[in-house]
C-alpha cells in the first residue's frame, strides 16, 4: 500500500518513485503529477519505513493509518491544522497508547496530512496487509 511513496524534505506533498538513474532517483508527486529528480543529498523518507512511538514498541505508518480509517469509516481524518489539543486528543483516541513525550504535534499533523492526502486520491488499500487481525467485520466501500 505505502510502497514507493516518498516524503521528501524541502518538498510539500508525496511522491511517488518512478525511475532510478545512476546519481538520483526520479518522482512524481502525487498532487502535481510533476517529475522531478531527487539526488543522494536529499532527505527522503519511505513511508513504508515510518513507525510512530508507542509505549509497547513501534507501530507502523501502514497500522496508523489503519486505526485512523477504521475511526473515520474510510473517510478522511481531521485537519492537520487544526490545535494542538485538538491533534492530541485526536490521535489519542486512534492509537490510545502512542508515546506522548516522544511524538510532536508537528508528527501528528504530518501524520494527519499523509493520511488525506492518500484517501483522497483513494491509495489507501488495507486488503493486502498479511497478518491482521481481523477484528471488524465491517468492509469500506
Amino acid at each position: 500500500m505505502l510502497k514507493g511513496i516518498l516524503a521528501i524534505s524541502g518538498h510539500s506533498g508525496l511522491f511517488k518513485m518512478v525511475a532510478e538513474s545512476k546519481n538520483s532517483i526520479i518522482v512524481e508527486s502525487l498532487d502535481t503529477k510533476k517529475r522531478i529528480p531527487v539526488y543522494s543529498t536529499a532527505k527522503v523518507s519511505a513511508l513504508e519505513d515510518i513507525a510512530i512511538y508507542t509505549y509497547e514498541g513501534d507501530i507502523p505508518l501502514k497500522d496508523v493509518f489503519k486505526s485512523i480509517s477504521d475511526s473515520e469509516n474510510g473517510g478522511a481524518a481531521i485537519s492537520p491544522k487544526s490545535s494542538g489539543n485538538e491533534l492530541k486528543a485526536y490521535f489519542e483516541k486512534v492509537l490510545p497508547d502512542y508515546d506522548q513525550e516522544r511524538v510532536y504535534v508537528s508528527d501528528i499533523k504530518k501524520v494527519l496530512l499523509w493520511y488525506n492526502a492518500l484517501q483522497e486520491k483513494d491509495m489507501l488499500d488495507f486488503s493486502e496487509t498479511e497478518d491482521e487481525e481481523t477484528t471488524s467485520e465491517e468492509t469500506a466501500d
